[in-house]
């Protein structure tokens, strides 16, 4: 799943040797030719796994959106 919070890309040589080669979120290792997602919100490489998790957090305006937890200062 893609939408306007990630930017989706194939991981490139000069991409996993100039900025990053882990996930921004798990840390597991990101080849070349993976999918992977830029995290626009948090400036981060995502792999599949970690954007399709956080994509499924957020709302429209890619805003996380928690469930309400009643509790002692909520």
């Amino acid at each position: 799943m893609s939408n306007a919070c990630f930017v989706t890309q194939i991981a490139t040589e000069e991409i996993l040797l100039r900025v990053t080669n882990v996930c921004g979120e798990c840390y597991s290792d990101l080849h070349v030719g993976d999918t992977i997602h830029y995290d626009m919100q948090n400036y981060r490489y995502l792999c599949d796994c970690c954007q399709e998790k956080l994509c499924s957090m957020m709302n429209e305006e890619c805003e996380i959106v928690r469930e309400e937890e009643g509790g002692l200062f909520c």
